[in-house]
């Protein structure tokens, strides 16, 4: 009986596991972060899971403190001040701030702590957009720049945060093809 029952689930192994989600499945997108001189100082990681995009941050040769990141609109990142990349992505016109009453801004994220060696470690659930197409994605049908400022983001002045310069900036591109 458990002989029979055992050849019964290997026979359907294969069809089981075409049809099983793998973690090779899901959408997933990167973009190398550099800095102002054009140096690379760090990459992102995107994938979409339940619930939103799970971005995951690891930079390095960064001042230490706290510092802004936010999503911007454009997929460029031109070099010294990186305003190519245009304002904070917001395909729903709300205003800026996590702690704004008519906000947040899609692209707007909790601030990354960088330690005084310059390392930031960074992983934060972004429930406001997708990698899928659509108004919400940051993948297509353009890609979206992830930039880091200079300062912390004060969370409620519109349209940018009080955040300072913009220092390193990255585009999002799909895992496996090359970003700007």
């Amino acid at each position: 009986m458990i002989r029979k029952m055992l050849l019964a689930i290997i026979a359907a192994a294969p069809a089981l596991l075409v049809q099983a989600p793998t973690a090779a499945a899901q959408q997933r997108a990167t973009a190398q972060i550099k800095n102002t001189e054009g140096k690379s100082v760090g990459s992102a990681d995107l994938r979409e899971i339940k619930g939103g995009v799970l971005i995951s941050i690891r930079a390095t040769a960064l001042p230490p403190g706290l510092h802004a990141v936010h999503v911007h609109a454009s997929g460029k990142c031109e070099a010294p001040a990186f305003t190519s990349a245009g304002p904070h992505f917001n395909p729903l016109a709300k205003k800026h701030g996590l702690k704004g009453a008519d906000g947040p801004h899609a692209g707007d994220l909790p601030d990354m702590y960088v330690n005084k060696d310059g390392v930031g470690r960074y992983e934060v659930l972004m429930e406001s957009v997708t990698l899928a197409a659509g108004k919400l994605s940051i993948l297509e049908p353009d890609p979206k720049a992830i930039v880091i400022h200079a300062t912390a983001d004060d969370n409620s002045t519109d349209p940018s945060g009080n955040s300072g310069d913009r220092i390193a900036c990255g585009v999002s591109s799909k895992a496996g093809t090359k970003g700007k």
